[in-house]
């Protein structure tokens, strides 16, 4: 696919968005509005046009951006393996081809499901047929002197990235604040990149929401031997600027100076436009099995939903690349008549210097858990039981078995660590 790069991530030409916008109050009507130009999103696009070739679709998105993929923003454009046109998930001519109208760089600020309208900054006002709501998620931010400094990068975005990359030269200093997903995956990036990185988290070990205590000290040990430093069980307490570069200063009295601040500290769902219009809320978007919300007509799906997760009967939220991109396509589906229960089981992947790794259902590690091991704590897998029960899998570069570790947890039948002992392998 040929891409040309200016026409992606510099500001999209006028469209019908911005010529409704500079005429002020004016309303126009679409059969679909998408809120939201994520994967979830795009791939809505996908699912609506399967079942409806005509309809008319509108997505106003907050981001100037066309639609991207965001894994490779912490993964594959740090270590060369993509390129930055590769992120993108269409080119403009996709969305012209497929009758979508861009309004991009709009903020979505007013929901009226009386009168079935959603109203962006700046005044315009968009009737719709059908709404999805893929506000996804955004950064938690720190409440600490010096939290909103300027230059300190909360990162989530395309933005966010283009800002770190240019300022990650080799030699550089970089100081990550938070040990989970995008924390260990940007100081590994970052040190994969020649640069002097230094964790910081309160947790006593890297991952430990998902990873059980005998792996995530594996894994935090070979961070320490790429030359990571890391300060576990502390927090930044302040942050400052000296001589062009900052200071984080911890609750342990730990004074670190870099050129770089990163702070990758969880997300909360965007719900504020959900709230305008009085829809349920909790954590996420509320919404029923065939991702409705508590006004019919609207639905929510990607990161900001809290879904009924069929197989492990429970509801919840998730924030992963494949939940988002199959979720997606599928609501689209279901805004166009198909009124289909969503019953897909997503899975996720993470990838931490030499150790990757695949993982589906409740991976949680406060659950028991049995690992079999080819190569201890770097191949095999690990299973997360309650009662007997396989509820979550990791496969650890062990890769092309998700749809054994699916199949696994749909039986829901009590296991035993004899049984489960050689179940799924590598055989590479």
């Amino acid at each position: 696919m040929t891409v040309h790069m200016p026409c992606l991530w510099r500001k999209a030409p006028e469209d019908e968005f911005l010529a409704e916008r500079r005429g002020g109050n004016m309303t126009s009507d679409y059969d679909y509005v998408i809120v939201g130009g994520g994967l979830a999103g795009a791939s809505a696009v996908e699912g609506i046009r399967e079942r409806d070739a005509t309809g008319r679709i509108l997505i106003v998105a907050e981001e100037i951006h066309l639609p991207y993929d965001r894994p490779p923003l912490s993964k594959k454009l740090w270590f060369g393996k993509m390129q930055l046109e590769g992120i993108f998930l269409h080119e403009r001519s996709f969305y012209e081809t497929h009758g979508v109208t861009l309004a991009l760089g709009a903020a979505a600020s007013q929901l009226d499901p009386a009168v079935k309208t959603v109203t962006v900054a700046g005044g315009a006002t968009y009737g719709y047929g059908k709404l999805l709501l893929a506000t996804g998620c955004k950064p938690r931010k720190l409440d600490i002197p010096g939290g909103d400094l300027d230059g300190i990068c909360y990162f989530r975005g395309l933005d966010d990235y283009l800002h770190i990359k240019g300022k990650a030269a080799e030699g550089k200093s970089a100081v990550v604040i938070g040990g989970g997903f995008i924390g260990s995956e940007l100081a590994a990036a970052l040190n994969i990149n020649k640069l002097d990185v230094t964790m910081i988290f309160p947790g006593e070990l890297l991952c430990d929401r998902v990873l059980p205590d005998y792996l995530a000290r594996a894994v935090q040990q070979r961070y320490r031997e790429k030359g990571v430093r890391i300060l576990a069980t502390d927090q930044p307490v302040s942050f400052g600027k000296s001589g062009g570069r900052f200071v984080t200063r911890t609750a342990k009295g730990v004074t670190v100076e870099s050129n770089i601040v990163i702070v990758g500290v969880g997300v909360v769902p965007e719900l504020a436009l959900a709230q305008s219009g009085g829809l349920e809320t909790g954590n996420g978007i509320v919404v029923n099995e065939y991702l409705q919300t508590s006004s019919p007509d609207i639905y929510a799906a990607g990161d900001n939903a809290f879904f009924p997760y069929r197989v492990l009967g429970q509801s919840m939220r998730i924030e992963h690349w494949d939940h988002a991109l199959t979720q997606g396509k599928w609501v689209g589906r279901n805004m166009a008549g198909a009124h289909e229960p969503y019953t897909h089981q997503p899975y996720f992947f993470s990838d931490l210097f030499e150790f990757g790794y695949e993982a589906t259902g409740e991976v949680d590690s406060r659950l028991e858990t049995y690992a079999d091991w080819q190569k201890e704590n770097d191949t095999g897998v690990v299973y997360y039981l309650r009662d007997g029960k396989v509820r979550g899998v990791m496969m650890c570069n062990v890769w092309n078995k998700v749809e054994a570790a699916r199949e696994l947890i749909r039986k829901g039948v009590t296991m035993t660590p004899g049984q489960l002992r050689g179940l799924i392998r590598s055989y590479r």
